[in-house]
C-alpha cells in the first residue's frame, strides 16, 4: 500500500481530488489531499510546502503527485521527506532559481500559445482550456469552488539547487487545451530526461476521467 498526496494546481482545492480519492482507496491506498494557502498573499511556494507536509503528518510510502502549478511544490515537498515517487500530472516542470512567472517564457508555453492563437486553433474562454470534458454539474460546482490565486508564489526564484533524488514520471492528457500534449511531451524530455505517460481527458482530468487518472497513478505503486 501506498499513500497518494495530491497537491492541487493554481486555485484549486482539495476538493478537486474527490472522485480519485475513492479510486484509490478501492485499489488499496491511503490518499491525502489538502487545501494549499494559494489565497493568501503572505505565502508562497515554501509556505505551500509546509501544508503539504503538514498533512502527511508521520505517514511514509508517498507518491506525491503535484497537477500544474502544484509541480513547483511538489520537488519541494519531495526534498524534505522520503518518498517513493515524484508525479508531475500536467505539470509544470521547475529550474533552479526560476521563478513561476518566468516558467511561461522559458519553457517555451510563451510562444507556442501565440502560434496557436495566430493560427486560431487557441481556445478563448476558460471552460474550454480547461474543463472542456468536464460534465456539467461537476463544472458547474468546480466553478463555485474555485479560488484566488495569489501572484506571491509567481515572484520568487524556486528554491532548490539540485533536483530531489527521488524516480520521477509524468502524466499528460492527451486531450488538454491548457497545456497540449505535444508541449509537453518536449517539456518532459528536455526537463526531466523522460518520456511522458499518456491518458485521455482535459487539464482536470481528475474530474472528467477519475476512473483513468487513478489507474494510471495507482500503476506507479511498488
Amino acid at each position: 500500500m501506498s499513500t497518494y498526496v495530491l497537491i492541487h494546481g493554481a486555485g484549486g482545492s482539495a476538493w478537486d481530488w474527490h472522485l480519485v480519492e475513492p479510486e484509490l482507496r478501492a485499489r488499496g491506498h491511503e490518499v491525502i489531499a489538502m487545501d494549499l494557502p494559494c489565497d493568501d498573499d503572505s505565502t508562497g511556494l515554501s509556505e505551500y510546502a509546509d501544508a503539504v507536509i503538514a498533512a502527511i503528518g508521520g505517514r511514509t510510502d508517498l507518491i506525491v503527485v503535484g497537477h500544474s502549478l502544484g509541480g513547483f511544490t511538489a520537488p519541494l515537498v519531495c526534498d524534505r521527506v522520503p518518498v517513493q515517487r515524484l508525479v508531475f500530472l500536467a505539470g509544470m516542470i521547475p529550474k533552479p532559481g526560476e521563478t513561476p512567472g518566468e516558467w511561461w517564457a522559458a519553457s517555451g508555453y510563451e510562444r507556442m500559445a501565440r502560434e496557436q492563437e495566430a493560427k486560431g486553433e487557441r481556445a478563448t474562454d476558460e471552460v474550454a482550456l480547461f474543463m472542456h470534458d468536464v460534465p456539467p454539474e461537476l463544472l458547474a460546482e468546480a466553478t463555485r469552488r474555485g479560488r484566488n490565486q495569489s501572484g506571491t508564489p509567481m515572484e520568487k526564484p524556486w528554491p532548490l539547487q539540485t533536483w530531489p533524488s527521488v524516480p520521477t514520471s509524468f502524466v499528460l492528457c492527451r486531450d488538454d487545451r491548457f497545456f497540449p500534449a505535444s508541449f509537453l511531451r518536449q517539456l518532459a524530455k528536455e526537463r526531466l530526461g523522460i518520456t511522458a505517460d499518456e491518458i485521455d481527458g482535459s487539464h482536470c482530468v481528475y474530474l472528467s476521467r477519475p476512473a483513468e487518472l487513478a489507474a494510471r497513478l495507482a500503476a506507479y505503486a511498488p
